[in-house]
């Protein structure tokens, strides 16, 4: 307990004297950023007594991924937020080396936290434990120790534990590696949400695969929409093909049927959920009114984080907006929740037509949402250029979509690129240094950070060939942050 008090009035210690670059110009102002530190992934998304609860992966004292704790916020409407003290912090033996991912359910009027206690050995080698607390007002939690402990055939990176209930029944799903370094996802179950038993691996190499895939699945999170079952799961090593996995890490989904008495899981093969720079550790959940909500990490934890012009004002990294996740034509769509829309001011909108040239679009702020929707195009490439910055090429003769994007340091031009059989519409959350892209009405989505010196508050269309299309655009609001 001492410990814990400490820890919690040292990170209370390090916001309050915490200075922020003054203006920081690229402080995320709609999505959810660390109030200082390094953020990465969001856990426990859960609706519980009126709120959304986010919590998300938190190292308060530095921008490195050293300490790790459990921040919070909740929200009443996905829009206005409240910045509450981290729920979790490192004081105890099983989680003293950080208090790493995992998820939430409520029972019993109360909210359940599932996580891991990861605990870094004096010879180099690592412990690891999935951990429980549970709280009765949603804040404030009271920690019960480990329910499960490593079982045998898997290594110690063995984590992010994600709950739910089945047919009165509980299931977990945790993200693991095997001994011979395949990754994978293994099922427990529990009738009480504290003695869980082990029902083996779900899915990986030799159980729904049959070659590596990866040598470890981090974040897996597994729930049924429409019927269908779906696993969400982010594994590390996979070899960057023509048009796939292209970042250091993905994150996907394999869609299929998860037969509950044979503890099986028959699926199709792994798709991307977004091919942006930055997206990571997407997590889900169902709220009030059965809706499945998904927010990601906006990052990646590759060569080029600590090059983050944000560190400079002593934060780094956010989260995606919030997106309802729906099947479409056998694949997840994805598109901003309904609320977003409160954030509207502003709006502008136009019809043009254009063959062979260019038009400039003035935006109305540095805080935009810009649909485009595509009536005719005849030729050979659309383009829309953002803030001198950020580029979305579609080929049409080659059925190639590429995202463009300046390295952080300016020097290099970067691309991500995948196929697409036409260019309907465009669906697009521009904030200060962040751009997210929903193609189709959700079927492709790009989610990038950028840095750009000077910002240039227009929208560039460039085509070669024909095109008629309408643009609206509104300046939105800032998220408004409360702070207890």
């Amino acid at each position: 307990m001492e410990k814990e008090i400490q820890l919690r009035n040292d990170i209370f210690q390090r916001i309050k004297q915490f200075q922020p670059k003054s203006p920081d110009n690229y402080r995320l102002a709609f999505h959810l950023t660390p109030p200082v530190g390094l953020m990465n992934d969001p856990n426990g998304l859960v609706y519980y007594k009126g709120k959304y609860h986010v919590f998300y992966q938190w190292n308060p004292f530095d921008t490195k991924h050293t300490f790790k704790c459990w921040g919070h916020y909740s929200s009443n409407d996905l829009i206005e937020w409240e910045e509450h003290p981290p729920a979790l912090v490192p004081s105890e033996w099983y989680e003293k080396d950080g208090c790493y991912s995992g998820s939430a359910i409520e029972y019993d009027h109360k909210l359940f936290l599932f996580y891991t206690g990861n605990v870094k050995t004096e010879d180099g080698g690592r412990e690891t434990y999935q951990c429980l607390a549970i709280s009765e007002d949603g804040i404030h939690f009271e920690k019960k120790g480990p329910v499960i402990h490593l079982p045998d055939g898997y290594t110690p990176h063995f984590r992010d534990p994600k709950v739910w209930q089945h047919d009165n029944k509980w299931f977990m799903v945790i993200g693991a590696q095997t001994t011979s370094h395949d990754g994978t996802v293994v099922l427990f179950s529990s009738d009480d949400l504290e003695h869980w038993q082990l029902e083996g691996p779900l899915a990986g190499k030799g159980i729904s695969l049959p070659n590596h895939f990866g040598y470890m699945w981090e974040c897996p999170d597994f729930f049924s929409l429409n019927n269908t079952d779906i696993l969400l799961v982010s594994p590390q090593g996979l070899k960057t093909e023509p048009f796939k996995y292209e970042n250091l890490f993905q994150s996907g989904y394999f869609i299929g049927e998860w037969n509950m008495k044979s503890k099986s899981f028959v699926h199709d093969e792994f798709n991307e959920l977004d091919h942006g720079f930055d997206f990571y550790a997407p997590q889900t959940f169902e709220d009030q009114t059965g809706r499945r909500i998904l927010i990601a990490w906006m990052g990646m934890g590759d060569e080029q984080e600590q090059s983050h012009h944000s560190i400079k004002s002593g934060w780094v990294h956010a989260l995606t907006i919030p997106r309802e996740i729906f099947i479409q034509d056998g694949s997840l769509y994805q598109k901003p929740v309904e609320e977003m829309k409160q954030l509207r001011n502003k709006e502008n909108s136009e019809n043009i037509t254009i063959a062979n040239e260019h038009t400039k679009i003035p935006l109305i702020s540095d805080l935009n949402e810009i649909m485009i929707e595509i009536e005719q195009f005849a030729g050979k490439q659309f383009e829309v250029q953002l803030q001198n910055n950020c580029k979305l090429i579609f080929n049409n003769e080659k059925g190639i979509l590429t995202f463009e994007r300046k390295s952080f340091d300016q020097l290099n031009l970067e691309t991500r690129q995948c196929k697409i059989d036409n260019l309907q519409n465009l669906h697009m959350y521009l904030d200060r240094s962040s751009l997210e892209i929903f193609i189709n009405d959700g079927q492709i989505v790009f989610t990038s950070r950028f840095y750009e010196e000077a910002v240039k508050n227009e929208c560039v269309i460039t085509v070669d060939g024909k095109t008629k299309f309408s643009l609206k655009n509104w300046s939105l609001h800032s998220y408004q942050i409360h702070n207890k």
